[in-house]
């Protein structure tokens, strides 16, 4: 089943794990994820993407990605993300969310799973 072609409600959707494990396993909020999130949604408003049309920043748990972490993923186009600082954050902001451009040095090894 094909969706009907209409404008999407946001341009892009950016989910951040804050998955906390308490078994010790590795996980994105042992990498100080609400942080970045938190980051993440301050720059995107501050720029004026935020907004229908525009961009959406939200929370996730667990997406299975947990060696790759802290982990983002951009959607509709699906691009999975590692990043590390607020400097990470803002090249993200900048160059995807708001110039389209996907930053090649941060993707997610592919192979990189929980």
């Amino acid at each position: 089943m094909t969706a009907p072609s209409q404008p999407q409600y946001y341009e892009h959707h950016i989910f951040f794990c804050l998955n906390q494990r308490t078994n010790g396993e590795a996980c994105c909020a042992d990498h100080n994820a609400q942080a970045a999130f938190d980051h993440c949604k301050a720059q995107v408003k501050a720029r004026g993407l935020n907004g229908p049309g525009k961009v959406r920043v939200n929370k996730a748990g667990c997406m299975d990605r947990c060696q790759g972490g802290p982990i983002a993923v951009v959607y509709p186009e699906g691009v999975w993300y590692t990043y590390v600082d607020e400097k990470d954050i803002d090249e993200i902001v900048e160059s995807h969310l708001q110039n389209g451009k996907v930053v090649e040095r941060l993707l997610t090894p592919p192979h990189l799973g929980r």
